[in-house]
């Protein structure tokens, strides 16, 4: 899929710290997502033995954990073609119309859907 073009700063923000988290837990993703109040939560894969999200799901997950009842928009840092369906709906049960960027593992943004 081609490069995406320019994106807004505060989106650009979120890539940098879904790639940032994926970064320290040298996960296989890592993703980032903006309430509706505009705090972040960031997360990367958690894979355990009793436990797997994706980093969508655990930063959907940590955002619902702290108050939060809606999403601005998410962000995945992913070496994948496509967004995780899971993760995704993550983020569609919570806000439907929230924008989701996709990135490679450079940061670079790749799709965006929503909104």
């Amino acid at each position: 899929m081609a490069e995406h073009g320019p994106i807004d700063p505060d989106d650009a923000k979120l890539v940098t710290l879904a790639r940032s988290s994926m970064g320290r837990t040298g996960a296989a993703e890592g993703a980032a997502v903006r309430d509706t109040d505009g705090r972040t939560y960031a997360a990367s894969t958690v894979a355990l033995p009793s436990l797997s999200l994706t980093a969508l799901q655990a930063a959907v997950a940590a955002a619902v954990a702290s108050g939060v009842d809606g999403l601005e928009a998410a962000a995945v840092v992913t070496g994948a073609d496509v967004l995780d369906p899971d993760g995704a709906q993550a983020v569609r049960d919570l806000s439907p119309k929230a924008l989701l960027l996709r990135a490679d593992r450079t940061g670079t943004v790749q799709e965006v859907t929503g909104a």
